[in-house]
């Protein structure tokens, strides 16, 4: 029987919590959103999922802070989704961009291959202590920290190699495009 009364003083409590502070919560959410209909939408969402949660509503909060926090993660759930679905979208816009193409290997790859040629010679002409780290890591892929230990050399020193060996590639590529 207490916890019936319990309920229904809770279900009181969110319904003046609501009249006093709907305007309020409302305005929040079109302030994150910035889009009328979906900030309704996000309300209505917001409202319903507090009311179904309202059972596990603990005392020691204020339901205005516990009704904003939902409202943060609604609309933090509707970006998440949003992204996927942007990420969706822009994915089957590349693949139906490759359908389209006669030829996938088109001048710019043949270009793109041509020019790491050139800079992997290009490097292959700087001394030893700058050729090893750039070539370990741009063409072989490895990490700092694999080229640190595979090398037996600190770290800082790994990474001041490859520093100084851009410093001295850069002027060197630059006449190649």
């Amino acid at each position: 029987m207490d916890l019936q009364l319990d309920q229904k003083s809770k279900q009181q409590q969110f319904e003046e919590c609501i009249e006093k502070h709907g305007n309020a919560l409302f305005h929040y959410i079109y302030s994150l959103v910035k889009h009328k209909q979906l900030a309704e939408d996000l309300y209505q969402d917001v409202l319903m999922a507090a009311f179904i949660a309202l059972p596990s509503f603990q005392e020691q909060t204020k339901m205005k802070n516990w009704l904003f926090k939902i409202s943060i993660n609604k609309c933090r759930d509707h970006w998440r989704k949003q992204k996927a679905q942007q990420r969706y979208w822009e994915e089957k816009a590349y693949m139906n961009d490759d359908y389209f193409l006669v030829n996938p290997i088109l001048e710019d790859e043949i270009i793109q291959k041509d020019t790491n040629k050139e800079v992997k010679e290009t490097i292959e002409d700087l001394p030893e202590i700058y050729k090893e780290p750039l070539l370990l890591f741009y063409y072989h892929n490895q990490t700092l920290v694999e080229i640190s230990r595979s090398s037996n050399i600190p770290l800082s020193t790994v990474k001041t190699r490859i520093r100084r060996g851009k410093d001295r590639l850069r002027p060197l590529v630059a006449g190649m495009q």
